[in-house]
């Protein structure tokens, strides 16, 4: 798998190995990912077809059962978003826009909105929400007919992701002079998955190639957008919840448990936010930021 002659240059220290792949601290690329890195289409019929289907069946059912909780999460991105920008800036594309609903909570916010999604039955499930999805991959030539935008949103896509910095450079063509990007992507390696391993015995369930190519941290994630044309201008974790599985709770590979410790976060953060303590909400999760610690990164940069 993999064009040997383009992941050959990369070199660095091995972490881990998995499924025939190995995860290197490659120093080429400045973070950790998996080498043999698939090609574009060794990974395109995955995304396509297999995705919604095989790897993340219930994953469409799941985002409608946490909807309010998403919601939540939403409305934390375009607060920020109307922050930074003036009211006539409101045009925003979704990179992997999965079920749509982040798009339908910026539409009934006034944006106007496009996704960008490559999975047949993800797109299909936005168009039913009455929105303007096209159904393929970001690339230059999909890039070239998208016009631009004020804001580009990825979560959940850098770590798919063959080349990163080309993805994130095709993102700053796109971005109207000033314009946001926002990335989130899971924190792997970090503290508490240290302390998993390390005290209690764990192995790198976070490892999943090839769907996960890149394992990113704060700093890696941020230094990435700095050399893509990017200044960072906030950075925030999301809620560590590997701490479920340093008190005892091993959701790992257990869909029952997992679900109600992932319910337990939503109840931590929406009663925060209901008590009217949404300032503690952001400062918390700027804080673990700070540590390093957080199950996923939220950065939003502007381009330069």
């Amino acid at each position: 798998m993999g064009d040997t002659k383009s992941w050959k240059k990369h070199k660095g220290c091995l972490l881990d190995s998995e499924k025939g792949f190995d995860v290197i601290d490659c120093l080429t690329c400045g973070f950790k990912h998996i080498i043999p890195i698939p090609t574009f289409n060794e990974l395109k019929s995955v995304y396509r077809h297999q995705y919604y289907t095989l790897e993340k069946p219930l994953y469409l059912e799941r985002h409608r059962e946490d909807l309010d909780w998403w919601n939540l999460v939403y409305s934390e991105r375009y607060d920020i978003f109307e922050k930074e920008l003036s009211l006539k800036h409101r045009m925003i594309l979704d990179i992997g826009s999965g079920p749509g609903f982040f798009l339908l909570h910026g539409k009934q916010r006034g944006w106007e909105t496009l996704g960008i999604e490559p999975s047949k039955k993800a797109a299909m499930h936005s168009k039913e929400l009455g929105l303007n999805i096209r159904e393929d991959f970001l690339t230059k030539k999909t890039a070239k007919q998208l016009g631009k935008f004020d804001v580009v949103h990825l979560s959940e896509v850098i770590e798919h992701i063959s080349d990163p910095k080309g993805l994130l450079c095709l993102v700053r063509s796109i971005l109207n002079p000033g314009g946001l990007i926002c990335v989130v992507a899971p924190n792997d390696y970090n503290p508490f998955q240290y302390v998993l391993r390390k005290a209690c015995g764990f192995k790198p369930w976070w490892v999943a190639p090839p769907h996960h190519i890149n394992y990113f941290d704060f700093d890696s994630l941020s230094k990435l957008l700095k050399n893509s044309g990017f200044k960072i201008i906030s950075c925030e974790a999301t809620f560590p919840i590997d701490i479920f599985l340093l008190m005892g709770d091993n959701y790992v590979n257990n869909e029952v448990l997992g679900r109600q410790c992932h319910t337990k976060r939503k109840q931590f953060e929406l009663n925060l936010c209901k008590a009217g303590m949404k300032s503690i909400y952001k400062k918390l999760y700027q804080r673990l930021a700070e540590m390093k610690i957080g199950r996923e990164i939220v950065v939003y940069g502007r381009k330069v």
